[in-house]
């Protein structure tokens, strides 16, 4: 299988790395728009460096898009038309039209398209993955230090689409209500927004995220009948409270809650399993190989990227922001 990578920026090296030492696949080369990069990046990892994007993805298989959200669809719509899967970062596209007219390309190629939510690789939201059932309020906070970097876009497109995407795989639902506000500080996108969806089910979701923070925190916690799941997605640590029914004799060291009203008592079970240590974005590259090779349905789907993205949408219409992501 041979394979390329679009964009080589700070994300793009990181990713070009892990396609390095990825078994049984044929790294061909790598394109960036800026000569200067093309150079360095070319001499720093001894790889071949493309001086078009069309040369590259028309010697590959797959290709793995790295590039600011603008080129997406530029890059992934020649990609499909000429049968090559894609690898694309998230956001999926920069509208919502581009992302549809992705998805037709796919089908008609019949080619794989995986978007690069990573957090759904991350080992701690992989461990409590299975703990999750039929959650029905969710709290999200993923603040970040200011950077420069990533600012030509809103706080929403930029990290809030993590936890939206977290949420929109879990929550078997479709959405009702989105009430939002936010404000930009530093940037002339919004900087801190609160997002609150509301489920067909019942369930509620409330996010925020900021890019104006003191410190990082990428933390989710989410609450179902007898049960809590706790999430931090930058520590890599999971915590599962659950509660079950007090049957038999009574144990002096057991952690129990008295429901009053003749209704028994739960005992408490509390869980923090030991996280594996994994890399989150080699995880999802292998597992694109995988699909690739195999003919498989990868986590992420084009689809998953157009789903959180109609989210996003909503909730930037609800701040009355229309630049940056999706106009």
């Amino acid at each position: 299988m041979k394979i390329g990578l679009l964009g080589a920026g700070h994300l793009g090296k990181i990713h070009l790395t892990q396609l390095l030492t990825i078994p049984d696949i044929e790294f061909v080369g790598f394109f960036d728009i800026d000569e200067n990069v093309r150079k360095h990046v070319s001499e720093k990892f001894n790889v071949k460096a493309f001086e078009s994007p069309e040369k590259l993805i028309e010697i590959c298989d797959a290709v793995d898009i790295v590039t600011p959200t603008l080129s997406h669809f530029e890059y992934a719509s020649y990609a499909l038309r000429n049968r090559k899967h894609i690898f694309i970062e998230k956001p999926f596209t920069h509208t919502l039209d581009e992302a549809k007219i992705l998805l037709s390309l796919g089908e008609e190629s019949e080619c794989v398209i995986q978007v690069g939510h990573v957090e759904r690789f991350n080992p701690a939201f992989r461990m409590a993955e299975p703990s999750i059932d039929n959650p029905m309020f969710i709290e999200a906070h993923r603040l970040a230090q200011f950077n420069p970097r990533g600012t030509d876009v809103s706080v929403v497109s930029d990290l809030m689409i993590h936890d939206i995407d977290i949420v929109l795989s879990i929550v078997k639902s479709r959405v009702k209500k989105i009430h939002a506000g936010g404000v930009a500080v530093v940037s002339e996108t919004p900087d801190i927004c609160n997002a609150r969806i509301e489920f067909e089910n019942g369930c509620t979701a409330n996010l925020t995220a900021s890019r104006i923070s003191m410190k990082n925190m990428r933390k989710m916690r989410m609450f179902q009948k007898n049960a809590y799941i706790s999430v931090d997605f930058l520590s890599k640590e999971t915590e599962i409270l659950k509660l079950r029914n007090h049957e038999g004799p009574e144990d002096p060291f057991a952690i129990t809650i008295d429901l009053g009203n003749d209704k028994g008592k739960k005992e408490i079970f509390f869980e923090k399993p030991n996280i594996p240590e994994t890399n989150a974005i080699r995880n999802e590259l292998e597992q694109f190989v995988d699909c690739v090779k195999n003919h498989k349905k990868p986590s992420v789907t084009g689809h998953d990227g157009f789903h959180a993205m109609e989210v996003v949408s909503q909730i930037l219409e609800k701040l009355k922001f229309t630049s940056g992501l999706l106009e």
